[in-house]
């Protein structure tokens, strides 16, 4: 949950996980409604989706043992390098490097590397130091130690210098440069794209939701019916849903920001006449009482939306 979230978003979310999936076998029997359900809100759904995979995994191809060794780790569902060592070396106590966002800051500083830490080929002397520095005994200690130091004293914007143990040492430091170091990434204009998703409810205020595919953005959670910007979203609903609607009045836009795209949405009312055709069968549909919500997961954005629906708030700018 940690990754790409802050501590402060993901502690209410932790604790309600931890309560509903206490054990592996729990999470790993549990339908992956249930697991989008409670990840509902905390973005990048794909971390979900390969935690729900990998207690899979080690249920039935495991003996419900967590493996213990690096090439059996890296192969779950989400899993790659870093978090692979840190598991190993906090959980077991082996000898492996980890390279997260604080530990590939606090290595660029100590040793003044100029280009952003993402690149790959700044990734290889990065993985050299991380393995270099690697003491012989208490793993898990220092596996923690060096990602709280990252965290703390070695902050990205206000790196506390002045109490660091190793401050003498650090290039970044004596050059007066800690605070340009690492570089960021060049930033580029996110690339915006246009939907429409259709808030379609019928005559007992239920509204109609559609499961998305199970990878891809927001994979396997339910959002509202989506027609491309310039179709006719009557006609898209006689052919796709082989029902007939009413458009009412659009809502506000509503912008969404992904990693890599923002995405304009129009939210656009719509009343179920009649569904004369069988179409709705074969596509995975539910019709939503917001009254008393479904266990299902739902983006951000479509949460949002419904509770409009219901009361009429306004929609602001979210990100994920």
């Amino acid at each position: 949950m940690l990754q790409q979230t802050r501590v402060v978003t993901v502690i209410p979310y932790y604790r309600r996980f931890l309560k509903h999936f206490p054990d592996l076998i729990t999470l790993a029997d549990a339908g992956i409604d249930e697991v989008l359900h409670l990840w509902s809100g905390l973005g990048y759904y794909a971390r979900g989706r390969h935690l729900h995979r990998a207690a899979q995994m080690i249920r039935d191809q495991h003996d419900v043992i967590f493996p213990q060794t690096f090439e059996e780790v890296i192969t779950l569902p989400g899993i790659g390098r870093s978090t692979a060592g840190a598991i190993l070396s906090q959980a077991f106590g082996q000898r492996h490097p980890i390279l997260d966002g604080n530990v590939k800051r606090l290595l660029c500083r100590l040793h003044a590397i100029e280009d952003w830490p993402g690149k790959a080929a700044v990734q290889q002397p990065l993985w050299r130091l991380a393995a270099q520095y690697l003491p012989h005994g208490r793993m898990a200690d220092y596996t923690q130690a060096m990602m709280d130091f990252g965290a703390t004293l070695c902050s990205r914007s206000r790196p506390a210098c002045g109490e660091c143990p190793f401050a003498a040492g650090c290039l970044a430091h004596r050059q007066g440069r800690e605070r340009e170091l690492p570089a960021s990434r060049k930033s580029s204009q996110l690339p915006l794209r246009h939907t429409t998703l259709l808030l379609i409810t019928d005559t007992e205020g239920h509204v109609l939701l559609e499961q998305r595919p199970p990878v891809g953005i927001w994979g396997g959670l339910w959002s509202f019916p989506e027609c491309d910007e310039e179709a006719d979203p009557i006609g898209w609903c006689r052919k796709e849903l082989g029902c007939d609607i009413e458009i009412q009045k659009p809502l506000p836009l509503v912008y969404h920001t992904f990693s890599h795209f923002r995405l304009k949405i129009t939210p656009l009312p719509a009343r179920l006449l009649d569904n004369p055709a069988g179409a709705m069968e074969a596509r995975p549909l539910l019709w939503y009482n917001i009254q008393q919500p479904e266990i299902c997961g739902l983006a951000a954005p479509v949460q949002r939306l419904l509770e409009q629906l219901d009361q009429g708030d306004t929609i602001n700018e979210s990100h994920c």
